[in-house]
C-alpha cells in the first residue's frame, strides 16, 4: 500500500491499545452471556426435551428481532470511534445522545410485534404442535426485555468506542450474575418464588437487563461525563442519526439477511421434528462457545480500526487486521476441535438421550470445518465496516446467504434427505464462500477509498 498525504495523521498519532486489552474483556463478557444461555437451555431441558426445543425456538425469534438493533449498534460504534480517533469528542457526544432516542423507538418497534404476534412468528418456523404452547408464552414474556436490550446495546457500543471495555464487562458481570441467580428459582419455584416454568426465565431476563440499564447510565455519568436528559430518550436528531444510519443500515441489512436465511434453516430442522430441533439447539449452544473468540476479536478490531481510520493511520489498520485474522483462525480451529472431542460428555448437560448425543457430536466435528470460515466473516466484515466500507458485505454476501445457506439447507437437509448433516454442510459452504470474498476485498485494498473518505469527512472541523 503506497502512502499518501491522506493516509498520514494530521495530528499526533492516536495511542492505540493492544488488541488483546480490548479482546479479553469482550471475550469474558461473551462467555458469560453464552454461559447463561447454556444454563437456561439446560434448565429448560430439565423440564423436558420439548421445553428445550420451545426454549430454542423462542430464542431464535428473539435473536432475529435483536438484529434490528444493529442499525444503531453497528453505526454508532463506527461513527464514534472515527470521531474519537480524529479528536472530535464534541461530535461523539452528540451521536451518543442521539442513539438513545433511536434505541427507544427501535426497541418498541421490535417488542410490540413479539408480544402481539408470537404465535404467527413461531409458526413461520414450523414449530411442532407440541412445542408451540410452550414457546408462545416464553416469547411474549421476553418481549419487554427487547426494549431494555435496545438501550443496553447502544450504551454498550458508546462505552466500547471510548475504550471502556472493562467497565462494560463489569456491567455484564452484574447483569448475568443477577440473571443466573433468578432463573432457576423462577423457573422451578425454589424458595419463596413461584414455579413459572419457561416464562420464569424471561422474568429473570427483564430484571437483569433493567439493572444493566441503570448501571450503564451511571457509568456514562462518571466515566464519560455524559448526562442524558429525559428528552434524549425520545428525540431523533436527524444530522447525527444520518451518520449512524449510513453505516448501521447496511450493517443491519447484512445481519437481517443472514438471520432470515438462518431461520429458513431452522424451519427445515423444525420440519424434521422435535428431536431434531433439540439436537440443533444443544449443538448450537456448544458452537456459540466456540465462536466467542472470533466474535470478541471481530468487535475489538472494529473499535481499533475505527480509531485508526479517524486518525488517518491506514497502514496500521491494515496490519492490525491481518494479525488479528491469523490469530483468530488458529484459535477457532483449536477451540472447535476441543469442543468436538468433549462433545459426548458436555452434551450430557442438556440430555441423556444417546441418539441425540450421537447426532450432535457429529455436528460438532463438522463445526471444525465451519469455524475458520466464520472467523473470516467475524473479523474482516467488522474491519470493512469500521473503514466506512459498509455496503459491500451486504451486496456480496446476500446471494450466498439466500442461495447457499437458505437454499442449501433445504436442498441438502430436506430434499436430499441428509437431515441435520445437510444443514451443517450448507452452513460450512456459506461461511467459507462469504469469508473468502470478504478477505479478497480487504487484501486487495478495495476498502482504502472508503477509509480516506471517512477521514476527510472529519477533517474540516477536527483536522490539523
Amino acid at each position: 500500500m503506497t502512502a499518501t498525504a491522506a493516509d498520514k495523521p494530521s495530528h499526533p498519532p492516536w495511542p492505540a491499545p493492544r488488541l488483546f486489552s480490548l479482546t479479553w474483556p469482550l471475550l469474558v463478557e461473551l462467555l458469560l452471556g453464552m454461559a447463561v444461555g447454556i444454563v437456561g437451555t439446560a434448565l429448560a431441558a430439565r423440564l423436558s426435551d420439548t421445553s428445550g426445543a420451545a426454549f430454542a425456538l423462542a430464542h431464535h425469534v428473539f435473536g432475529t428481532l435483536f438484529i434490528v438493533f444493529r442499525i444503531v449498534g453497528a453505526g454508532v460504534g463506527v461513527v464514534l470511534t472515527q470521531a474519537l480517533g480524529a479528536g472530535r469528542r464534541d461530535a461523539a457526544d452528540r451521536v451518543a445522545r442521539a442513539v438513545l432516542g433511536a434505541s427507544t423507538w427501535i426497541g418498541l418497534a421490535v417488542a410490540l410485534p413479539a408480544a402481539l404476534g408470537a404465535p404467527g412468528l413461531l409458526r413461520l418456523l414450523n414449530a411442532p404442535a407440541e412445542v408451540l404452547p410452550l414457546a408462545v408464552p416464553l416469547l411474549i414474556a421476553l418481549a419487554p426485555a427487547m426494549l431494555l436490550d435496545a438501550w443496553n446495546a447502544s450504551m454498550t457500543a458508546v462505552m466500547r468506542a471510548h475504550l471502556r471495555a472493562r467497565d462494560t464487562l463489569a456491567v455484564m458481570v452484574a447483569m448475568q450474575l443477577t440473571h443466573l441467580a433468578l432463573m432457576g428459582p423462577l423457573m422451578f419455584g425454589w424458595g419463596p418464588f413461584p414455579a413459572l416454568g419457561l416464562p420464569g426465565y424471561a422474568v429473570a431476563v427483564i430484571v437483569a437487563r433493567g439493572l444493566a440499564v441503570v448501571l450503564h447510565l451511571w457509568l456514562w455519568r462518571v466515566r464519560l461525563g455524559l448526562r442524558p436528559s429525559w428528552s434524549d430518550a425520545w428525540r431523533l436528531p436527524r444530522g447525527e442519526l444520518a451518520a449512524v444510519a449510513r453505516i448501521g443500515l447496511p450493517g443491519a441489512a447484512e445481519n437481517i439477511v443472514y438471520r432470515l436465511a438462518y431461520m429458513v434453516s431452522v424451519a427445515v430442522v423444525g420440519s424434521l421434528g422435535a428431536a431434531a430441533l433439540a439436537v440443533h439447539a444443544y449443538a448450537m449452544q456448544m458452537i456459540m462457545v466456540v465462536l466467542l473468540f472470533g466474535l470478541a476479536t471481530g468487535l475489538s478490531v472494529e473499535v481499533l480500526v475505527g480509531h485508526l481510520i479517524g486518525a488517518g493511520q491506514l497502514h496500521e489498520a491494515h496490519t492490525l487486521v491481518r494479525r488479528a485474522l491469523a490469530r483468530g483462525l488458529a484459535v477457532s480451529v483449536a477451540v472447535a476441535t476441543l469442543a468436538a472431542l468433549a462433545g459426548p460428555w458436555t452434551l450430557r448437560m442438556f440430555t441423556q438421550d444417546p441418539q441425540i448425543i450421537e447426532v450432535a457430536t457429529v455436528l460438532l466435528w463438522l463445526t471444525v470445518l465451519l469455524e475458520p470460515g466464520r472467523t473470516f466473516n467475524l473479523v474482516v466484515i467488522n474491519a470493512l465496516r469500521a473503514t466506512g466500507d459498509a455496503r459491500f458485505p451486504v451486496v456480496a454476501g446476500a446471494a450466498s446467504m439466500v442461495v447457499v445457506l437458505a437454499g442449501g439447507s433445504w436442498l441438502l437437509g430436506s430434499h436430499f434427505g441428509l437431515g441435520l448433516v445437510g444443514v451443517w454442510i450448507a452452513y460450512i459452504a456459506d461461511e467459507w464462500l462469504r469469508g473468502l470474498i470478504m478477505w479478497r476485498r480487504w487484501a486487495t485494498l478495495a476498502w482504502v477509498p472508503h477509509a480516506r473518505a471517512s477521514h476527510r469527512r472529519l477533517r474540516p472541523e477536527g483536522g490539523g
